[in-house]
This record gives structure tokens, sequence and C-alpha cells, in this order.
């Protein structure tokens, strides 16, 4: 998502006398602020949306950026030839990126655009505002070794490591993944991590490993599976007290009759205003109503909490095994679970799903009955390397 924002830029001068010499230049200035999730919003004239940035200069820096500098002065910094340190130098062009002259605007941007690798990099580095970070992430969007300086960078706020995450860059993907702490208090991220195509099962597995939910192996019962009075009281602190009629449907293990059809809209949608991390722990703590919601839903970690569940039956996994409207990553996960395809059905739905990588379909031709295979060996829903294997096996047990 790209907010507008309208911003007052206080530019500080240190202290280089003995005497505290506080020079303050105010500017209000708009830039695109990204942020994941949305569309870019229109700038609104409501004076709350105006955020303070305080930059540091140093007086020789300060000359450059000053709004009753100079245009020539400030057209000439624009240009980005000032003997600055790398950080200064970008800083006096973010500020210029916003002047009221469009000419040097202009410049400014394109100075920011162009930095040589040497001094970008020691900009991105160090200890930048994260307004600067934060411009600099859009601009440099393209480039993944910049981005991956901005997501290690711990002067980069939240809001654009979820921006970040949104970016189809699989070091900066990682990166994003293995910082904890940023996922536990801005959801944001692990919401823009599920839906990046980017995030594959490794990081989905380190994400949920960091959210408590450890990939489920067993098909056992586990000793901290909640019964559905306690499911129910899990749910409802989810949705809010005034929706206990929905917490009790999606905390319930039973099958719903075709009464409660009317019931489907209202419990569609009370998933749908949930967030991600709300949307993994109903994966947890919810029953298969709410699991077979869940595990077609579009960010990937949220489905994959649902294979994590304890409360899952072999009966559901090979529902999901069957469906081919889910993603070929759960398909993987299934394949790769030994409990699992112990169960014949399990292994056939599988072989059958064409969505199943074929890696996997193939490795479990080899368990299925003849009948089955013949099955496989003409359906033209399963992909030619499937069928062609089904009638390998087949024509060695001399059956073709």
């Amino acid at each position: 998502m790209h907010l507008r924002n309208r911003c007052t830029l206080r530019i500080y001068s240190p202290r280089y006398v003995q005497r505290p010499c506080l020079r303050t230049i105010t500017r209000s200035f708009q830039y695109d602020w990204p942020r994941a999730g949305a569309e870019r919003s229109a700038l609104t004239a409501d004076t709350s949306d105006i955020r303070k940035v305080k930059l540091k200069l140093s007086p020789q820096a300060e000359k450059y950026a000053r709004r009753d500098a100079p245009v020539e002065v400030r057209l000439m910094a624009a240009r980005g030839a000032l003997p600055l340190e790398p950080l200064e130098l970008a800083t006096v062009l973010f500020v210029l990126a916003s002047d009221s002259e469009p000419e040097v605007k202009d410049t400014a941007r394109r100075s920011l655009e162009s930095l040589p690798d040497p001094i970008l990099a020691t900009a991105l580095r160090g200890p930048a505002h994260p307004a600067l970070l934060s411009f600099m992430a859009q601009i440099h969007k393209e480039h993944e070794n910049h981005c991956e300086a901005i997501a290690l960078n711990n002067a980069t706020d939240d809001p654009t490591i979820a921006w970040l995450a949104t970016l189809p860059h699989s070091r900066v993907v990682d990166i994003i993944s293995q910082n904890q702490a940023r996922m536990l208090r801005h959801e944001e991220i692990v919401d823009a991590l599920g839906a990046n195509p980017l995030t594959g099962r490794a990081v989905i597995q380190r994400i949920l490993g960091f959210l408590g939910i450890d990939e489920r192996h067993t098909t056992e019962d586990d000793d901290d599976v909640l019964d559905e009075q306690e499911a129910e009281a899990a749910v409802l602190e989810l949705l809010g007290e005034d929706m206990g009629d929905i917490a009790r449907l999606l905390a319930s293990e039973g099958d719903r009759g075709t009464e409660d059809d009317a019931d489907e809209g209202n419990l569609y949608s009370a998933v749908q205003k949930m967030s991600v991390m709300q949307k993994i722990k109903l994966a947890r703590v919810g029953g298969k109503e709410a699991r077979s919601m869940l595990v077609k839903d579009r960010n990937r970690i949220v489905s994959s909490a649902v294979l994590a569940s304890p409360k899952l039956t072999e009966t559901e996994v090979i529902t999901y095994a069957q469906n081919r409207s889910i993603s070929d990553e759960l398909l993987r996960i299934i394949s790769n679970n030994r409990e699992w395809t112990k169960n014949y059905q399990i292994k056939l739905a599988l072989t059958t799903n064409p969505k199943t990588p074929i890696p996997q379909a193939i490795k479990f031709l080899n368990y299925l009955q003849d009948k089955d295979l013949r099955s496989l060996m003409k359906s033209r829903d399963v992909p030619n390397n499937v069928s062609t294997h089904a009638r390998r096996i087949l024509t060695k047990k001399g059956k073709v």
C-alpha cells in the first residue's frame, strides 16, 4: 500500500560550539510512503496526516537544504556534487526531492536514483532516518541488493519492511522472515510474506515456528487439544463478545446440515474480517468449519497453519488432497508427511490431483493398485509424466 503523507521536516544542526546552537527549518512536503496491502491513497488536507520528521544536518549541509537558500544553490546541491559524507548527501537530496521548485525537486530525485553504488550502499547501511530509508526503498525497489541493505538496517521502520516483503526478491524475503521481533510487533509483515509467491515452505515453517505453531508430524491427538467448549471460548475471544453464534459454528467439529447454509455467508464474512494473525490462531483452535475455510486462504501462512492444527483429521487431509483449488505448496506439505501418506486414500488423492508436484505424485504411483494405475494411465486430468509412469509400471508387471 502506498500512502501519500504530508510530512514536516525539522532539520537540526548539531552543537559545534560550547553554547547550544539550534537552527530549525520547518518544511511541509509530500512524498509516497510505502505501505503493504492497499492501493495508493489520495492526499488529504487533514492536518492530522502531517508527520514530523526530524533530521540532523551539519551547518555545511544545512545551507544547501534551507528553503531560503538561492534556487541556484539548491539546484547545484540537487545535482549531488557536494563535499559531504554519503549519508548526509543522501539526506540533503531527500530534503531537496520535496523542494517547491520543480526543477530542484526532479533533479534531486534523479540524483538519488543514480547515486554511485559505494555511496548508496554506505548511506543505506548507516543510521539513516526511517523516512529516508522508506523513500529510498521506493526509488530502488527494482534492485535487490539495495532492498536487502534497507531490510537489514535496524533504522528501517516496520511498515517499510512489510512493503519490502511484497517485492519479488528472494533474499529480501528470507532476511525479513528471520526477524521474529518485527513480525510479532507488526503483523502486516506476516501478511505480506504469506502473500508473496517467493515465500517457500522453509520460510513458512520458520514463521509458524516463531508464532508457536510447529509443523504437524503425526495424526495423534496432542495433549493440548481444546475441546469444543474451550475452542468456542478461544474463538469468541478472537471475534468479540457479540459473535457468540458465529464462534460456536467456527469451533464445531461436526458437519453443518443444510439448515445451516444461511449462516455460510456470515461465517465467511466473519473470517474475512480477521487479521492474518487472528486467522492463524483460528486455524489452531477452531473447528472443522473454520479449517475448511482457512485452508483456501490466499495467504499461504494461514493455509499452512491449518495443516499444523492438532485437531486436523485424516478424513480432512483426504479432502484437501483431492481439492484442486488449494495451493501446490499445501499438497507438497501433505506429500512430505509420512504419517498421512501411510493412508492409501491420501496417496491416491495426491496422484490424481493435477496440482500435486510431479515428483511427489510419481513417488506414490509405486504404491497404487493396478485398477487405479489403469485409471491414471488413461486419465487426461493428470500430467503426461504421471500417466506415462503409470503405464510404465503396468508394463513391467505385464498388465498392459
